[in-house]
């Protein structure tokens, strides 16, 4: 039996959490110089910033697709040879793309097509995480991970920056296969092999069971639409950085990665279950307050200022995540958790697009504060299901 672990160094004693987040590390850093370089392509050959902004976010719509229809995968395969198998696939995806041979409609559809198995991937790892670190462990596990998320996103958008200024966006695609194959090796040397936790045969009718009791059940959908929407909002506002401070916009990357790990460190670490409840509402709303004062049009450094304050309120949904964890059948916990995760990304992805759009008719700046706005009806929308404490999650049904 796992014992519970309560600090960062306790997490990090138990080795396959160590190998889930050295991957993950390297994983985001790939798929990072992987967007950009294939953003750069796209652009470079029809000139188009909306489908060069579509090529970017090419892999996060699909995931809600791949999570509706294929998510109870991640329950019904052992979950290490899951997750090596795909970072494998996926890397030759990604060395394919780096071959050139694909017109450049056909590079997005390919990204596309990788998206739709992505979310069970999440899923399965998400859902390993909770098994390796139980209790507040999960959520010292989620921190930890969103911490390596913002430092490998930086460390990745300033390598792939620069081998696209060097060599090339193929070399920048190049080296995000090699990462995928590195993760894949990772995983096969440092995570131990288990059973699938379902034996049931993967069917159509049972995954879209599974989606309509936890889309049916009023307690999870609020806690999954926490998951999507406020935050979903805010990065609208942040997909608008670069049309807003042009050459100072890498600063307010920083800013938001640095806001995100402040907030991850803290509120992971030095707050309980309880706490984390009575949190939510406050941290949701500094998410995305410091937006509306975009609509002044600030200068750099506050805007830089602005955006670390507001990152920090991404940690309001390490509570939510852990009370989402809780309240799902454990037997379904991997398609439940790839249904959050990629629901976030769909989310994120089309908040995007909208803002992008409404700042063709607007200033950049005020689309920015509306999306402040919309995330503070969203969140006013949503206190129930921000506050509401956790309870012992339903039985599974047969």
């Amino acid at each position: 039996m796992l014992r519970r672990v309560n600090t960062y160094r306790e997490i990090f004693a138990v080795g396959q959490f160590r190998t889930l987040f050295a991957a993950q590390a390297a994983s985001v850093m790939g798929k990072t110089m992987e967007s950009l370089a294939l953003s750069t392509l796209v652009y470079a050959h029809t000139g188009s910033p909306f489908l060069a902004a579509l090529a970017y976010l090419a892999g996060f719509l699909p995931q809600a697709v791949g999570a509706l229809t294929l998510g109870g995968l991640a329950d019904r395969l052992p979950p290490r040879a899951l997750l090596v198998s795909w970072d494998l696939a996926r890397a030759v995806a990604v060395a394919t793309l780096a071959l050139g041979a694909l017109p450049v409609w056909g590079m997005p559809v390919l990204v596309m097509a990788c998206g739709l198995f992505d979310a069970v991937a999440g899923g399965a790892r998400q859902a390993l995480l909770a098994d390796l670190l139980p209790g507040n462990g999960y959520v010292l596990g989620r921190s930890a991970l969103n911490i390596a998320v913002g430092a490998t996103q930086i460390a990745g958008f300033a390598l792939g920056g620069m081998l696209l200024a060097v060599t090339g966006p193929y070399t920048a695609l190049w080296a995000g296969a090699a990462l995928g194959v590195l993760v894949a090796l990772t995983q096969r040397l440092g995570l131990r092999a288990r059973p699938p936790r379902m034996s049931e045969r993967q069917t159509w009718r049972r995954v879209w069971a599974v989606n309509g009791e936890l889309l049916g059940d009023r307690r999870l959908r609020g806690l999954l639409l926490v998951q999507w929407v406020p935050n979903g909002l805010v990065v609208g506002a942040e997909a608008l950085y670069v049309p807003y401070a042009g050459g100072s916009a890498g600063a307010l990357f920083i800013a938001a990665a640095g806001g995100m790990l402040a907030g991850d460190l803290l509120v992971g670490r030095w707050t309980t279950p309880e706490q984390r409840v009575r949190l939510a509402v406050p941290l949701f709303t500094l998410m995305a307050v410091p937006y509306l004062f975009f609509a002044l049009s600030p200068g750099a450094w506050a805007a830089t200022a602005l955006v670390a304050v507001a990152s920090f309120g991404f940690a309001g949904h390490l509570g939510t995540q852990e009370r989402y964890v809780a309240a799902v059948p454990e037997r379904v916990r991997g398609q439940a958790l790839g249904l959050a995760g990629s629901g976030t990304m769909a989310g994120q992805a089309l908040a995007a697009s909208g803002t992008g759009t409404l700042a063709e008719f607007v200033p950049v700046s005020a689309a920015m504060a509306l999306a402040g706005v919309a995330s503070l009806v969203a969140t006013a929308c949503l206190s129930s299901a921000l506050t509401r404490p956790a309870r012992e999650r339903a039985p599974a049904r047969p």
